[in-house]
């Protein structure tokens, strides 16, 4: 059966489906992804791009898609050391200008990750004016999605949309880390009531980044989590516990951050939207 969006259906395994393909598509660049998108989605798809950041908007008569891509690489977040682990404190802040106004109303104590927030700034003002665009054609359910860093992304350009008054019709992540504290979580809770949908294989440990402590973690996500894949060795359990008796108050510093990212790496194969897309069929029937 040909892949579809099913507008009244929330959280549904199809969309997530639909919606991972996008993802996966996401990673190609040019003529192969115009064409991929056609055949493998019946969406008329176009690439913006802004140095590194990517996002596909893709179009047919009854939906808007706007997938964004994630890392360089979709089996790779080679990129992301400093941004998920060495650095991720410091990069918990307020955003300004234009940008942070539009995240400030968040809350007072809302905080975001300055790396995503950025990455998002470079891209946001074409990726609006397209979806404006399309909409303004014809009306039609607003889809967001994105794998990994590009989850990332989506979730941030759905609190944008939201500030714009445009409205998304559902979002979907996959693999996605977190965005901010547990204030923009509460936000994104109250202002997306099942509308967001994070797609987490428990065995991934993207989804439980960004953090610089095994004892806490001022980073929260958002509801709700769709989880897939087996509970033995759930993503980072082990490697915390491996480690937490040579931090000092739980906090990775010096040679433990090296040996912590080790060994997110070496679990980097359950990352993959492969394997996403493996482990939703044999949960949902996707």
């Amino acid at each position: 059966m040909p892949l579809r969006l099913y507008e009244d259906a929330y959280g549904d395994p199809r969309n997530a489906e639909f919606l991972a393909v996008a993802s996966d598509l996401a990673y190609l660049s040019g003529d192969a992804g115009v064409a991929a998108f056609k055949e493998q989605l019946g969406l008329d798809a176009r690439l913006i791009e802004s140095g590194h950041v990517q996002c596909w908007l893709g179009t047919n008569d009854g939906h808007v898609v706007c997938a964004f891509r994630g890392t360089e690489s979709p089996t790779s977040i080679d990129g992301l050391k400093d941004w998920l682990l060495a650095d991720a404190m410091n990069l918990l802040i307020l955003p300004e200008g234009r940008m942070g106004t539009d995240l400030a109303a968040a809350g007072v104590d809302a905080r975001f990750h300055k790396g995503f927030v950025d990455a998002l700034t470079s891209i946001w003002p074409q990726v609006q004016e397209g979806i404006e665009a399309e909409i303004k054609k014809e009306d039609r359910p607003l889809w967001l999605t994105g794998h990994s860093l590009g989850g990332a992304l989506a979730l941030l350009a759905t609190w944008l949309c939201d500030r714009k008054t445009i409205n998304v019709h559902q979002t979907y992540t996959y693999g996605a880390p977190m965005i901010g504290n547990k204030v923009v979580a509460a936000a994104f809770d109250k202002a997306f009531p099942d509308k967001i949908f994070r797609f987490v294989n428990l065995t991934d440990p993207v989804p439980m980044l960004p953090t610089l402590s095994l004892a806490a973690n001022d980073y929260m996500h958002c509801e709700k989590a769709m989880d897939v894949g087996a509970a033995e060795g759930v993503g980072l359990a082990g490697l915390f516990t491996d480690l937490a008796g040579k931090a000092a108050g739980g906090v990775l510093t010096g040679q433990l951050v090296g040996d912590f990212w080790a060994g997110i790496t070496s679990r980097v194969a359950a990352h993959g939207l492969d394997v996403y897309r493996k482990l939703m069929k044999e949960r949902f029937g996707a």
